[in-house]
């Protein structure tokens, strides 16, 4: 049910992997809840073939692993910048543009902040990471105008955009009592950013906070990126990655298995043109049986369910040092056991480039690592206890706070709205 809200304005984080929004209430910001009484859904749109509608968020990921016939969509956020923008996908008989997907997201998003009175927020302020693309300037502009429209065509009529580290700084300013240099690390499902910023109660009443930002970066990894490397690492291979072939020194194409472990590519290998290859592959394996579970999950359209089961593991092995993945891609009854050491073998590359990012945005700030009084931690990977110990190693007389995973920077974004549109 919508909440009365005192103002037109709110946060949205657009997530790769999860979404937020939030608003004022008085002179608090407040999460809004989205679905379910959750303040965060995941970033998911599901056209249901079965009964004509669409669905978004936690009921998007229920209807598909409910089995209903349709087409599934997630980390919508990594097409921005892309050539995949401009592409479409079949809905039924019809080509939808992955611009119109994003666009009913957004939407959906925004009705959330509905009252009884009014249709939803006219005025947001956006997050965006510190490189939709990296090393590429004119793709990066190009996905935030990308978003920008999407946004417009939502409803919402004036659109800014903050850096979400920043945001998240905003955040975690509201707790601190004096003032300090904080760096801020958000591990989102697809980037990581970075933004060193000085905090204070004082400055926080400030309005232009420009010269208390001291440095940004990012880097184009994060959550989606360490699902993909664990899925290549462990499951694909009982489905013939880098198995061989009867002739030659040869193995399966490798596209198969990269697409299959990447959240926006999956709906390409349901393709009956790509299935069939798989099948005429098959006949060629020295490993048929393999290729026959690649198959069966095709057949059945269970991508989305069988890469869900390697996030859900990635989570767990932040807790726990082994876990035993039962897939939709085994016979029932058969385990694959997932260490946490293989998880960081599989991302120690990717890991270390993310450290590398942070030792150069301290760079950047012209500090040292003695400087940082606080690392402010947020996004849904940023628990991870690999990325832990990187901080831990580079940064050593640092505190280290945790902040709300997936509202941190939806609440730094209101401040923010608040701040730019007066209200």
């Amino acid at each position: 049910m919508a909440q009365a809200r005192p103002n037109d304005s709110c946060g949205f984080d657009f997530g790769t992997s999860n979404s937020s929004i939030a608003t004022f209430a008085g002179n608090q910001p407040r999460l809004i809840e989205l679905q379910d009484g959750k303040t965060s859904i995941p970033t998911a749109v599901f056209f249901n073939f079965d009964d004509g509608q669409t669905y978004f968020g936690r009921q998007a990921i229920s209807r598909y692993l409910d089995y209903d016939e349709g087409r599934l969509l997630r980390s919508l956020k990594s097409l921005l910048g892309s050539s995949l923008y401009d592409e479409s996908t079949y809905v039924r008989s019809r080509r939808v543009e992955f611009a119109e997907i994003i666009q009913l997201f957004v939407a959906f998003g925004r009705s959330a902040t509905a009252t009884d009175t009014t249709a939803g927020a006219t005025k947001v302020v956006m997050g965006r990471p510190v490189h939709f693309v990296d090393d590429d300037t004119a793709a990066d502009a190009m996905a935030e105008g990308q978003l920008r429209a999407a946004a417009q065509a939502a409803g919402f009529k004036h659109v800014e955009f903050q850096f979400e580290p920043i945001a998240a700084a905003l955040d975690y300013e509201q707790s601190v009592k004096s003032e300090e240099i904080a760096l801020v690390i958000d591990i989102g499902g697809g980037t990581s950013d970075f933004s060193i910023v000085r905090v204070s109660p004082e400055r926080a009443r400030q309005v232009n906070r420009k010269d208390d930002i001291l440095s940004y970066s990012g880097v184009h990894i994060g959550g989606t990126d360490f699902d993909r490397l664990l899925s290549l690492k462990t499951l694909m291979p009982f489905l013939g990655f880098k198995s061989r072939m009867l002739k030659g020194n040869m193995n399966p194409p490798s596209w198969y298995y990269h697409d299959l472990s990447t959240w926006q590519r999956i709906n390409v290998l349901y393709d009956g043109k790509v299935i069939t290859d798989i099948t005429r592959v098959r006949h060629e394996s020295a490993e048929p049986d393999k290729l026959t579970r690649l198959l069966k999950v095709l057949e059945l359209k269970q991508g989305h369910e069988l890469l869900g089961q390697v996030e859900e593991t990635k989570i767990s092995l932040s807790s726990t040092t082994e876990v035993a993945l039962a897939s939709v891609a085994f016979d029932k009854g058969q385990k694959l056991k997932v260490g946490r050491k293989q998880f960081e073998a599989a991302v120690d590359d990717a890991m270390h480039k993310v450290g590398a990012k942070i030792a150069e945005t301290v760079t950047l700030a012209r500090l040292k690592s003695a400087d940082i009084d606080t690392v402010f931690l947020t996004g849904g990977s940023s628990g991870i206890p690999m990325l832990r110990q990187i901080i831990g190693k580079s940064l050593p007389g640092a505190k280290i706070i945790e902040g709300d995973a997936f509202g941190s920077v939806a609440t730094g974004l209101a401040i923010e709205a608040r701040r730019k549109f007066g209200e």
